[in-house]
């Protein structure tokens, strides 16, 4: 049974490392502390092909795994499934979702939408998964709004248990959205009601309870949580092994707490990471090299294209608060050299849309509107837009004022410390803008600074990871960049529209298009477009994979690639797949 004690001692927590783990952490060569402290096991290879190593999610010592306090790798929203499960995974892939604890749903538009849970499906502690477990976890996002998933009640009215394993969602009439309902589906993960309805009766909020040891559904949990590494073992009970005939290969996942890409990078390749997403310039090289190491694609861009990290602003700081000051930063920026630069031609160089111009979202892109709207890099026109419809002028330290003595500088901007191609492209960003006379500082707090601030618009400019690719993008991506509704005031966490951007035209137009098909969705989207284009609150700065799938192939075999797409190139959703049918290598 997992402990809900408040506080579990430090002792306690790394004297619970088995044999086995002490085995798996002498042969990664990764692991340190007592873990370390006896050898067990017949050599390198016993151990090691038991293990799966892995990178690119910690970037600090994980502690509470409260899926409702602080937001550790694996138990957040959106996180590999290893602890906690979703009703469905969705795959990037062709953009289906795929049964998990649930197996169907059918939609009853407008009114319904109705999900089969499966029967066999249980807690780790044996008790069985319901539809009241469901329920439960959805209502806690209505009693808590500071549940990431909250936002889930925008679109519906309620949600009911039908028998033990019917659930059915009432879909909230005056703002309707199929693609939203379905992303939910596959994004909120179910927690058990026999603990948290204990929890709530104790905690005043949820955030309070700390955990070492979460109760999930998942195949995995956690058995090591210290400063230097994550280690999660396999639990050989699996609920899970009913529908897929097979449990999980690696009998141990490790996660260790590198201080940056680099580190990660240089375990990579040695050999000593298995797989992991982070950010790896010329990996190519590697396999010049001859080492064992792959990607989805063998060629440019080598990766699936899914997500468009951005240049956030804070629309309340003074001179950010004006579009045109936002839309000279977009025209200073020189997209080709981040491209190139900070993620190795990973992408092709970012454009203004919120549309990405590849894969399912092409036939959405509108080039003339792009052309005619939107920005590209032209210091010229950012120096024209300054000068001419700002009447802006140049102080004595070279950086433009504003006719009501607004310094054009002076703002930080923020990228999480240790990841290099984010801290590349804000220092392309500041030396861009500086050459024209607009001051940005770049700034490296630790990934947890960097969110927590973002969150609540205590920042200045942050370059930050918006909704990639889901069942409802690229309606999300709007609404996360646009729409007010659901967004507190500054001081208290929201998990879009980060920078407070208003516009009262946004809600109509989302509204139309989460109902739209065809022309008419194509038109609506336009129309948002150039509202977004016109505003600026955000620059795309890049196009990256939804997640870097790089593996190694020193240890584990198997990884699925374009050339044999056995499971998404992807960590999150169906990714999990592919953990199923890798091997360990023959030696």
């Amino acid at each position: 049974m997992p402990s809900d004690s408040v506080h579990p001692t430090r002792r306690h927590l790394l004297t619970g490392a088995t044999a086995g783990v002490a085995a798996t952490a002498l042969n990664t060569g990764l692991l340190t502390g007592p873990a370390n402290a006896a050898p067990a096991g017949k050599g390198r290879s016993d151990g090691r092909s038991r293990t799966l190593v892995t990178a690119g999610f910690l970037w600090g010592p994980p502690s509470n795994f409260n899926m409702f306090g602080e937001q550790t790798w694996p138990t957040q929203v959106n996180s590999m499934q290893l602890v906690y499960e979703t009703l469905f995974t969705f795959d990037i892939r062709d953009g289906t979702l795929r049964p998990q604890l649930a197996k169907s749903f059918k939609a009853n538009y407008p009114a319904t939408l109705t999900v089969r849970l499966r029967p066999e499906a249980h807690w780790r502690d044996g008790r069985p998964v319901t539809a009241h477990d469901v329920v439960y976890t959805v209502e806690l996002a209505q009693r808590y709004p500071e549940v990431q998933f909250s936002d889930v009640w925008l679109y519906i009215s309620g949600v009911t248990a039908a028998d033990r394993h019917t659930v059915v969602f009432h879909l909230n009439q005056a703002q309707l959205n199929p693609g939203m309902i379905k992303a939910h589906l596959a994004q909120i993960p179910i927690v058990p009601r026999h603990l948290w309805e204990r929890l709530e009766r104790r905690y005043a909020h949820l955030s309070e309870y700390y955990t070492q040891d979460p109760l999930g559904s998942g195949p995995y949990r956690v058995q090591v949580a210290d400063e230097s590494q994550l280690v999660m073992v396999r639990d050989d009970k699996y609920w899970g092994r009913c529908f897929r005939g097979r449990l999980p290969a690696p009998q141990y996942i490790v996660h260790p707490v590198f201080d940056g890409n680099d580190a990660g990078n240089t375990a990579f390749e040695r050999g000593e990471v298995d797989v992991m997403q982070q950010y790896l310039p010329e990996i190519w090289k590697l396999r010049e090299r001859g080492l064992p190491v792959g990607t989805w694609l063998d060629s440019a861009p080598y990766h699936l294209p899914g997500a468009m990290p951005m240049m956030i602003f804070n629309t309340g700081r003074p001179g950010l608060s004006d579009p045109r000051v936002r839309r000279a930063i977009a025209f200073v920026v020189d997209y080709a050299r981040i491209a190139r630069d900070a993620v190795s031609n990973y992408s092709d160089p970012a454009q203004s849309s919120l549309l990405l111009p590849m894969g399912p979202e092409a036939s959405y892109f509108d080039a003339a509107n792009v052309a005619g709207n939107g920005w590209r890099t032209d210091p010229a026109e950012a120096v024209r837009i300054l000068e001419e419809e700002l009447h802006a002028t140049k102080g004595a330290d070279g950086v433009y004022c504003l006719p009501d003595g607004t310094r054009l500088g002076g703002w930080k901007m923020q990228a999480p410390t240790g990841w290099t191609d984010w801290q590349t492209a804000i220092e392309i960003v500041a030396e861009n803008a500086r050459a024209i006379g607009i001051e940005i500082i770049p700034t490296y707090p630790s990934e947890a600074e960097t969110a927590t601030t973002l969150y609540v618009a205590d920042f200045d400019i942050a370059v930050w990871h918006i909704t990639a690719t889901t069942p409802s993008t690229p309606w999300q991506r709007f609404r996360d960049v646009l729409d007010m509704r659901g967004v507190p005031e500054p001081g208290l966490p929201a998990s879009y529209n980060y920078g407070r951007f208003s516009h009262p035209d946004t809600a109509v137009l989302l509204d139309k298009a989460a109902v739209a098909n065809g022309t008419e969705l194509l038109s609506t989207l336009t129309t948002l477009d150039t509202l977004f284009m016109e505003h600026a609150p955000m620059v795309p700065l890049m196009y990256r994979p939804l997640e870097f799938f790089e593996f190694n192939q020193t240890v584990w075999t198997g990884f699925p690639t374009a050339a044999n797409p056995t499971a998404p190139p992807s960590f999150q959703g169906a990714g999990v797949d592919w953990l199923y049918q890798i091997r360990p290598r023959r030696r």
